[in-house]
């Protein structure tokens, strides 16, 4: 596809952020795996380790013609708090960090504009923390963490952490959501 973009993204477990990106239309691709770290093909384990340098993220492919990256990074700052350092609710570490890596300056530029104004806006009561940063290397997860939500919806941490996540994202975001049911 000629009219796609790539952009990998880091905002807590990477199976809420999967769950949410997969729902909007246009989207076309998202991949769970680990970027930003210094250890080449990390497992989960080394990654919960907090030793990689790793955060958990998940690299998004959109279509460009169906969904902007204005949509794409509102998303993003709208779904998780981007001012708690290494946390995303329960779950702590620097692998559940803020970041946003960036494939190409239109990227960098939207992020850092948007993080700009959101500070400015004092969107939140603590300063924004997220990391922006050139995208070098993605190392996909390991399968059973590919389609997380969907495959487990009715495991516990699916059912009281990302269920009641996806139900305000579904409300926010409901004209940017895919009409069929198949994510």
């Amino acid at each position: 596809m000629t009219n796609t973009e790539t952009i990998t993204l880091g905002s807590g477990c990477f199976w809420c952020t999967e769950a949410i990106y997969q729902r909007l239309e246009g989207v076309v691709k998202v991949t769970s795996g680990y970027s930003g770290g210094h250890i080449e093909n990390p497992t989960y384990e080394q990654v919960c380790d907090k030793t990689t340098g790793h955060a958990e993220v998940c690299q998004i492919t959109y279509d460009t013609t169906k969904i902007s990256l204005d949509d794409i990074l509102a998303v993003f700052w709208k779904t998780h708090d981007p001012t708690t350092p290494n946390q995303q609710g329960n779950d702590v570490g620097p692998q559940y960090r803020s970041a946003v890596f960036y494939h190409n300056e239109h990227q960098r530029d939207l992020a850092e504009k948007y993080k700009a104004e959101l500070a400015a806006a004092k969107a939140w009561d603590k300063p924004i923390i997220t990391e922006i940063t050139a995208f070098t290397k993605f190392y996909a997860a390991e399968s059973y963490h590919q389609n997380y939500y969907n495959d487990n919806t009715n495991q516990g941490y699916c059912r009281y952490v990302i269920g009641p996540k996806l139900e305000k994202f579904e409300k926010v975001f409901k004209a940017k959501l895919k009409k069929d049911t198949n994510h």
